[in-house]
């Protein structure tokens, strides 16, 4: 009973009281706006109509129909929503609060977990993301060596149904731990700790040959139309990534770590992501020539060694960029930061000062992360034919001053409150009457 209360209790504090925005009824028509596509360069002075959530036209003085609705947006910028390639949101509300996490599962082999399903489209962190501009995030499980499936949602919806982009994303897998600790008096000693390495690796290999035999047995016991074999969910979650070559999201930060992964990749022939990659400025080539992606969590950080210069993770980006590896920008949603993707753009903004293109920051919390998540047909840009995701904002993006003052999704008009921009204005208001206010 205590326990129901307390769920109840913390539900009714945090839950956001924001109304989904509703479908698009009719054709509306941005007049004279700048529009940051980012695949076809910046466009001044130009119009974009949408309609049943989808961009119909991108053009210079579009004509519009008697039904359409015209919004003069002169010396307004739009850009597409940015997007967040490795979160927690919808998951977790507060880290040190346990009853309000719902991503990790107990043991360490769980493909079978599904995150949409787990999704809280009424938590409070998702409004003051979006206020931002990040209208979509990948949310991902996180516990064990093998997490679960993470999924694409959108930042409005009533349900976990309404709010799913795309699910499956990907299947998300901790590389093991590669440090070894060379002290004599570590616990557990070095060989241990090389032992317990391989062993899980062997589990890893083992369980790659195990979902190639179960899906073969399967196969031949239909074709022969006998009784079906006994349904092994999490054999059955990894057919698709085994066989079919579905992305496996692979979270490695040590040199080490990335080139075992990639080695691990190539043995099974399987299609990889790395996410974290902080080490990655030392082997570009090997990514490149393996097509691998890489999801960077976070440039505003210090480097993984005394020894490396302080402005290592800043130069990431711009490093991978010269290089020709595909990546964009996320951030680490561990504690005690759970959930909090906000200052994505600051991310993007930072790897602009440290060397990488201005019109490639963009794209590293755009398009480039939708194509990396295999959403690029809908988001990512300013297309025809692509979902009307997009918010738009008095000043260029990637600016500290760049406000969202109208955010849509899908077509759909969303509410750009929050709870922080609610208390600044309750206590201006609070400030003005007692006369120290300034205005």
């Amino acid at each position: 009973m205590r326990i129901a209360y307390l769920l109840v209790l913390i539900s009714s504090i945090l839950g956001n009281n924001q109304i989904p925005g509703s479908d698009q009824k009719r054709p509306i028509l941005l007049r004279g706006g700048t529009l940051h596509t980012v695949s076809n360069g910046v466009l001044k002075e130009y119009d974009m109509l949408f309609s049943e959530g989808k961009i119909i036209t991108i053009d210079q003085k579009i004509k519009p129909s008697p039904e359409t609705d015209i919004y003069d947006i002169y010396g307004k910028h739009v850009v597409p929503g940015f997007i967040a390639g490795y979160t927690r949101i919808g998951l977790t509300e507060i880290s040190a609060v346990k009853q309000t996490n719902d991503h990790s599962e107990t043991g360490d082999l769980n493909p079978n977990v599904k995150a949409n399903v787990s999704y809280n489209p009424d938590s409070d962190l998702i409004p003051v993301t979006r206020s931002n501009g990040i209208l979509t995030v990948n949310s991902a499980p996180a516990s064990g060596i093998i997490s679960g499936q993470s999924s694409v949602m959108s930042l409005d919806g009533w349900t976990w149904e309404d709010a799913t982009l795309k699910h499956p994303t990907a299947l998300h897998l901790n590389w093991p731990n590669m440090y070894i600790n060379f002290n004599e008096n570590a616990k557990p000693k070095e060989k241990e700790q090389k032992e317990a390495y391989k062993k899980s690796l062997r589990a890893l290999d083992l369980l790659v040959r195990n979902v190639r035999a179960y899906h073969h047995r399967r196969s031949a016991k239909e074709r022969k139309a006998e009784h079906k074999q006994k349904t092994d969910l999490r054999l059955e979650a990894m057919i698709s990534y085994i066989l079919y070559k579905e992305p496996i999201h692979i979270k490695a930060n040590d040199i080490k770590q990335i080139d075992a992964a990639i080695k691990w990749s190539k043995k099974h022939d399987l299609n990889i992501v790395i996410i974290g990659g902080d080490d990655a400025w030392m082997d570009p080539k090997s990514l490149v020539e393996n097509n691998i992606p890489v999801i960077i969590l976070g440039v505003q950080k210090t480097p993984q060694r005394r020894f490396e210069p302080i402005h290592t993770p800043y130069r990431l980006p711009s490093i991978l960029h010269k290089a020709g590896v595909r990546f964009c920008i996320s951030l680490d949603p561990g504690y005690p930061m759970d959930g909090h993707v906000r200052t994505l753009p600051d991310e993007a903004m930072k790897a602009f000062a440290w060397g990488l293109p201005k019109e490639e920051a963009l794209r590293s919390i755009t398009l480039s992360a939708a194509e990396i998540l295999g959403v690029d047909h809908r988001i990512g840009s300013l297309e025809p034919g692509k979902d009307a995701t997009f918010f738009i904002s008095d000043s260029e993006p990637l600016l500290q001053k760049t406000n969202p003052i109208k955010a849509y999704i899908q077509g759909r008009e969303l509410d750009l409150s929050d709870r922080q921009k609610n208390l600044r204005e309750k206590y201006k208001e609070k400030y003005r009457r007692l006369g120290r206010l300034k205005e």
